[in-house]
């Protein structure tokens, strides 16, 4: 099945595995997916991601971390969508909620935070935002 925004099912999913209460998700596999877990890994927001090996193209399987009974995530929003791209210079990107939430970037340097981001100097297109 072909996705036409393949980042707003991967945050769809999280969302409705957070909302179910579930200790991980399974996601279909791609490298900005793969991407994307390793921001989210290191800002602390889930516990691990493993790639496996299955399906046509592999599973992406997130283990979802959780703070007594609520989760870590308390909200996902996409911002830039194939429809409205949302390109942000380095010394504009906004912060969400003060600073606690983060935002995902994808530059010419890869994909990282909004943190990493302003310490590089590189802006890009603000992927989704997390808090």
């Amino acid at each position: 099945m072909s996705l036409s925004d393949p980042i707003a099912d991967m945050l769809t999913r999280i969302r409705n595995a957070i909302a179910a209460h579930h200790g991980e998700v399974a996601i279909p596999l791609s490298k900005i997916r793969l991407a994307m877990a390793k921001v989210l890994y290191e800002e602390g927001y889930i516990e691990e991601f493993n790639k496996e090996s299955g399906g046509v193209q592999g599973i992406l399987r997130i283990k979802l971390k959780y703070s007594g009974t609520h989760s870590v995530i308390e909200g996902l929003r996409r911002v830039s969508s194939p429809s409205r791209r949302v390109y942000v210079p380095y010394d504009q990107i906004p912060r969400v909620m003060s600073g606690l939430g983060i935002n995902i970037l994808s530059t010419s340097r890869g994909i990282m935070s909004d943190r990493r981001a302003r310490q590089k100097q590189v802006g890009g297109e603000i992927l989704c935002s997390v808090w």
